[in-house]
Order: structure tokens, then C-alpha cells, then sequence
């Protein structure tokens, strides 16, 4: 039998191992109470500690140009943050920490970017028209001056009178920062940006005053390639606050970075990847454990369609031509664009536009940029809408051809003037009976006022909208729709159409616009024999950092012309043939071993000065089995088919059209684009007839 010594001893046992559990589960619940909700248990410490998640971003994907030459990429840099869960919840001990932070980083160059828009010193004043963001955030009526915001910011975070007033707005101004920046556990508040080793070593000899404070490393985009089309790489940049409701959403925080232009914003959810999750420990004020739930996935690497030396060739003829033609009527001419695109697949090779850029000269120079003369960061190519001139009469052909108005043999007697419902025209030649192909050769306008005439207006704006004229072509990164030239688009705007517009439209010289993208695919499409391809960017898909591809881009046909007539296309691409021919030496587009497909037009733009025109071109190459097409307006000038022998050439050094070449090394960088001199804009203005007065009416059509 036990003694009773040994059943005392055995209940104290007991009660002990009792009291052990009762304590256990009691520490257990005390560590399940931590602030907010994203906060979670961490048993394996005593009951000071404080665990949460929060998601980690992901490496943003690189852009690269066909060759796989970086155009976009990622660098490292090393940033000042507070971080939420160390950073003292008493306000006046915060204050105190965030004034010695500022001066901190002052001293080392670092001056905290204000977000608060008031004036630094009093009496206080909005520095922004719009105040509401403000006041909501303060819980202040709409009415509150900036001196009540300062004041609430003062009281609600016990910004000591001890302070200078300079002290007191300092404060003020980071405490804002915090709640415009979402300071949570998941969101730290970023202080100063990209900071020097110096700076960090200085920080971490106070890292026992300043609490909360840590140095962490962030990606930045980096730009290896600014000249390399810039009006479609876009740009990433900080998260305003009316985009954040719907961004948080899906997983951004108020620090992240996002696609605002270009490529970047319209691939962002491929370029961005997928958010990981951690799970952080804290305790006794430090962070004491750190692990992952949920691995991040980097952003996909976007390869474009663009061959970065091609473009750059590309852009060079642009350029060049300028300087050598760069006088006409008296006026400079420095504006234009050439798009190239491959005519079997519809992937865009080059989109030169001048004046042009370089993002790094965005990125530091913009109000410089945006000041500049001519907008240089003016996207010509896909939102610059011109008058097609005579090249839309490849349009009207097909039309024509087709309908059954006309066949090759049809011909009609020009004798340069045109005489419809009172209204008096001409042709810029004497050509006496002509036919289709001759016709397009010579660019007769009393053969296509004649078809015109046939075929009526409903039948030339059918045949438009099947080239893919009036409406956006679908590219990634958008591009203008233009507007056709009809009773519809005459009735939107107000105008009155009269009957004499409608052989005006069949030559392209009345109110329409269209982009040089859009008269690329035109000419695409005449090489196709009808078939129109959707222009692409985008080629491929990466997994990142390595050459695993995770999708291709595949050619999408758009639209189909459907021919009533097999010979429709021989006497149109016959005609642009013939009219290659007769470009001049050094410019000539024979002895290629192959023909060359090319039309041209010089609308007029200015109802005052019959001498101010641009020069429009679209074609493609080889004729009889198209690899690439292409069309360049010109504004202010002429001659702009000179150029096309230079984009046959640059074509066939990069690519090469019978046998594929070896890559060509990406020339150095150009900063700086190019620069224009003259200060007004005009492009893509129109003429038309009324008939009732036999005036002359111009109607501008360039968007800006």
C-alpha cells in the first residue's frame, strides 16, 4: 500500500500537470489576440510575439525585341521603408522617430517625396485644384481649408506643440503619407528610394531609436534600350489612388509598380506574375522568423515582333529622308511615319515616327518632352489619321473590279477635265482612254471620278471597312479607327454632304483619316489577294529567365474580300508594279531579282495654299508572293516613295528575303530622338467640292 506521503505526492502531480494545460491553452489563446485580421498564431513563441502574412511581389517579366536583345529589364536598388508591425503604435513616440528619419535622410540627399498637395509653410494653401482625396481621407467635409487639414493631422496624431511649425508640417506630411500609401502590415511605407550604402550603414547605427525602420531590396525597371520604339515599350509607374480599390483586388499593393502605356500596361497581367505569401514573426521588436506559404511567380518575358537593329534601320530612312528633303515650299518638313509589316502573318516589323524619343529621356526630361515642338511623343503610326490621297484608289479599284462596274478592259477618255453635277475637277495628266492597270499607274482621277461615280458612295464605304479602314485594327497597345468619308460620318459631325464628295472620296482626297498602321494592312492586303491580317506586337511568351516558351502568337486573319471576279487583284497589283517602275535613280526599286508593289498620293492640305500637301505611300514586296508591306506618309513634303528602296534594302540585310541572314548587331543608342524645330502641326487635312459654290473646303483631321 501506498504511504500517505506518496498519495500527497501524486496529487500535487496531478494538480500540476493540470495547471501546465490550463496555462498552455491560456498562452495559446492570448497569442491568437494580435492586431488585425491578417495577423495569425504563432505557438512556438511565448506569448509577446505577433505573426502575420503578408504577399510578396513578384519579378516583373523583361521585354525583349525578336533577337532577344533587352529592352526592357530589371535592376536592383536598395530602399528606406517603415514596416507596420515595428513601427511604434504610440503616436507622439512615432512622430519622434519619423522627424529624426527626415532629417536623417536629408543630410544624406534624400528628401521625402511630399504627397500631401499643401504648401510647406503656412499660412497654408492646396497645391492642387482638386482637394477631395484630402478631405476624405481626414473624415473632413469637402469645404475644409488647408489649414483645418493640417490642424485635424496635428490632433489626431498628437503632433506635440514643442515642435516648430516647420517640425510640426513635416510630420504632418508623412503621417498623410501613411494613410494615402495604406500603411498596414502588408503595405510598408517607402521613405526614399535607390539610397547609398553610406545612408544605410548611417540608419543602422540608430536602428536602436529609429524603430521600424529597415532597408529592403526592391526591383526597378530598368530601360537598357530607350530608341528602340519607344511609342509602343510604355512605361510602369506608382499606383494612384483611384486606381488602388480595384488593383488591391487583384493583389497589388500601394507600392507596387503597374503598366501605365504601351506594351507594359497592355501585357501587365503577363509582365506582373503571380504574388507569393509569407509569413512573418515578430518579437521583442524584431523580426524573428520569416517563411514562405506561397512561392511568387516572376512575370512572363515578352518577345516582340520587333527586330530592334530592323527598326532602328527603319528609323534611320525616316530620319534620313528629312534631312535631304527637308525643305518643300519654303517650309521645313519634319514630320512623318513608316510602318512595316510582314505581309504574310501581320506581325509589325518597324514603326518609325518623326519626331521620336527616347524613354530615357521620358523617364527624366518629360515636361521637356511634352513642351517639345511637333510632339515627339506623338505615336504617328497608330494614332496619327491622314488623308490617303491617291493611294486609296487601290480601294476603289477593288471595288470597282469587283462590283462588276468595270473590268480590266473598261477605259475611260481623260482629258484632264471633269465636269459632275456643276462642279469642275481635273486630273493632274492628259491621258486620253485609260484602263484600270494604267490608271493605277498614272494615278488618273478621271478614270477613278468615273468608277467613283459608278459605283456610288455606300459601295466605296463597303469596300473601306473590308480593308479594315474606320474601325481600331486590334493591336495590343490600341491604336485610332480613323473615319470614313460618308453621309454617316458627314451626319455625326453636323456637315452637310453633297453629291460632289463622292468622287472626291474615291480618290482619297476628302474628309477621311487613317493611320499608317491601317494603310500598311491596306497594302498587305492588296499582296494577299484580298485576305487582311490582324497586326500583332506581341510574338511569344517566356517563362522567365529562361527559353522555355509558354505561348506564340498566331497570325489571325481579320477579313476575307471575297471575289466575284478572279482577275481583280492582276490589273490592281499589276498597275502598282508598273508604277514602281518609275521611280528614279538612286531611288529606283528595280534589280532586286524580284518587283516591287507601290502607290502613292499627295493630298492636299490646306484650302488656302494649294501648295502644302503630304506625301503618302503604301506597297509591298515581292509583288507576285509578299513578305513584307508597308506605307510612310510624309507631312509637308513629297517624294516620300524615295524612301521605300531603303526599307527593301534594310529588309533584306536584316532578314533577307530569299535566304535568311544572320542576325545585324543593334547600332548604339540614340538619346535625345529626334528634335524638330518648327512649332505647328498640320496633317491629314482634306479638300472637297461643294458643288453648289464650286469652293474648295479643308477639314483637319490629325488628332494630337
Amino acid at each position: 500500500m501506498k504511504s500517505v506521503s506518496d498519495t500527497i505526492k501524486s496529487v500535487v502531480i496531478v494538480l500540476m500537470v493540470i495547471c501546465l494545460g490550463v496555462l498552455s491553452s491560456m498562452k495559446l489563446i492570448k497569442l491568437q489576440i494580435v492586431e488585425g485580421d491578417e495577423a495569425v498564431t504563432a505557438p512556438r513563441y511565448d506569448s509577446d510575439a505577433i505573426t502575420y502574412k503578408r504577399e510578396v511581389t513578384p519579378t516583373r517579366g523583361e521585354i525583349l525585341d525578336y533577337r532577344g536583345n533587352v529592352i526592357i529589364g530589371n535592376n536592383s536598388r536598395t530602399d528606406i521603408v517603415l514596416q507596420y508591425a515595428l513601427f511604434p503604435k504610440e503616436y507622439q513616440e512615432g512622430n519622434a522617430i519619423l522627424l529624426r528619419l527626415y532629417n536623417e535622410l536629408a543630410a544624406k540627399d534624400h528628401i521625402f517625396e511630399e504627397i500631401l498637395p499643401i504648401t510647406l509653410t503656412a499660412p497654408y494653401e492646396y497645391t492642387e485644384e482638386d482637394t477631395s482625396a484630402v478631405t476624405e481621407r481626414l473624415n473632413l467635409n469637402v469645404y475644409a481649408t488647408a489649414e483645418n487639414c493640417i490642424d485635424k493631422l496635428i490632433s489626431d496624431y498628437e503632433i506635440s506643440e514643442s515642435y516648430t511649425q516647420q517640425e510640426k508640417r513635416i510630420i504632418a506630411g508623412l503621417r498623410y503619407g501613411m494613410i494615402a500609401k495604406d500603411f498596414s502590415y502588408n503595405n510598408d511605407f517607402v521613405l526614399a528610394e535607390g539610397v547609398k550604402k553610406s545612408t544605410i550603414i548611417r540608419l543602422k547605427e540608430l536602428s536602436n531609436i529609429l524603430k521600424g525602420v529597415n532597408a529592403v531590396e526592391s526591383a526597378d525597371r530598368e530601360i537598357m534600350r530607350g530608341d528602340i520604339l519607344p511609342h509602343e515599350i510604355g512605361m510602369v509607374g506608382p499606383i494612384y489612388a483611384e486606381e488602388y480599390d480595384e488593383l488591391k483586388e487583384k493583389g497589388y499593393a500601394m507600392n507596387d509598380i503597374v503598366g501605365k502605356s504601351g506594351i507594359e500596361y497592355a501585357m501587365e497581367t503577363e509582365l506582373r506574375g503571380q504574388n507569393g505569401l509569407e509569413e512573418v514573426t515578430i518579437l521583442n521588436g524584431a523580426v524573428a522568423d520569416i517563411r514562405t506559404v506561397e512561392e511568387s511567380v516572376p512575370g512572363q518575358t515578352v518577345k516582340l515582333t520587333i527586330d530592334g537593329a530592323f527598326q532602328a534601320k527603319i528609323q534611320d530612312t525616316l530620319d534620313n529622308f528629312l534631312d535631304r528633303f527637308g525643305y518643300y515650299g519654303g517650309r521645313k518638313v519634319e514630320k512623318g511615319a513608316v510602318t512595316v509589316l510582314n505581309a504574310k502573318t501581320g506581325a509589325v516589323l518597324a514603326m518609325a515616327t518623326a519626331p521620336t524619343y527616347n524613354l530615357k529621356d521620358f523617364e527624366e526630361n518629360y515636361t521637356e518632352l511634352l513642351e517639345a515642338p511637333n510632339s515627339p511623343m506623338f505615336n504617328r503610326c497608330t494614332q496619327g489619321l491622314y488623308l490617303p490621297g491617291s493611294t486609296f484608289k487601290t480601294i476603289t479599284a477593288t471595288a470597282g473590279l469587283n462590283e462588276g462596274v468595270v473590268d480590266g478592259y473598261t477605259s475611260f477618255n481623260c482629258l484632264r477635265n471633269y465636269e459632275f453635277y456643276g462642279g469642275h475637277f481635273q486630273c493632274t495628266g492628259y491621258h486620253t482612254y485609260i484602263s484600270a492597270r494604267r490608271a493605277i499607274e498614272v494615278s488618273c482621277n478621271v478614270y477613278f471620278y468615273e468608277v467613283s461615280r459608278l459605283l456610288g458612295i455606300d459601295n466605296i464605304t463597303k469596300y473601306a471597312e473590308l480593308y479594315g479602314l474606320g474601325s481600331p485594327l486590334g493591336l495590343e497597345t490600341g491604336d485610332a479607327g480613323g473615319f470614313l468619308c460618308n453621309p454617316e460620318t458627314f451626319e455625326q459631325r453636323g456637315q452637310t454632304w453633297y453629291i460632289g464628295y463622292v468622287i472626291q472620296a474615291g480618290i482619297g482626297n476628302q474628309d477621311c483619316g487613317f493611320t499608317p498602321l491601317q494603310l500598311a494592312t491596306v497594302a498587305s492586303t492588296i499582296g494577299n489577294r484580298g485576305v487582311r491580317y490582324k497586326p500583332y506586337l506581341v510574338d511569344s511568351l517566356y517563362t522567365y529567365g529562361t527559353k522555355e516558351m509558354t505561348s506564340k502568337t498566331k497570325p489571325t486573319v481579320a477579313g476575307k474580300i471575297e471575289l466575284n471576279e478572279d482577275y481583280v487583284y492582276d490589273y490592281i497589283i499589276g498597275g502598282m508594279i508598273d508604277a514602281s517602275r518609275n521611280v528614279p535613280s538612286p531611288y529606283s526599286l528595280t534589280g532586286y531579282g524580284f518587283d516591287v508593289a507601290i502607290k502613292t498620293g499627295t493630298p492636299q492640305t490646306d484650302m488656302n495654299d494649294l501648295s502644302k500637301q503630304n506625301s503618302v505611300f503604301i506597297g509591298f514586296a515581292p509583288a507576285d508572293d509578299p513578305q513584307i508591306a508597308f506605307a510612310g506618309v510624309i507631312e509637308g513634303g513629297e517624294y516620300s516613295k524615295y524612301m521605300v528602296h531603303d526599307i527593301i534594302d534594310a529588309y533584306e540585310e536584316c532578314f533577307g528575303f530569299t535566304e535568311k541572314k544572320k542576325p545585324v548587331e543593334l547600332p548604339p543608342e540614340v538619346r535625345g530622338g529626334t528634335t524638330a524645330k518648327t512649332t505647328t502641326t498640320t496633317t491629314g487635312t482634306t479638300t472637297g467640292n461643294d458643288t453648289s459654290t464650286n469652293a474648295t473646303t479643308t477639314v483637319t483631321t490629325v488628332i494630337q
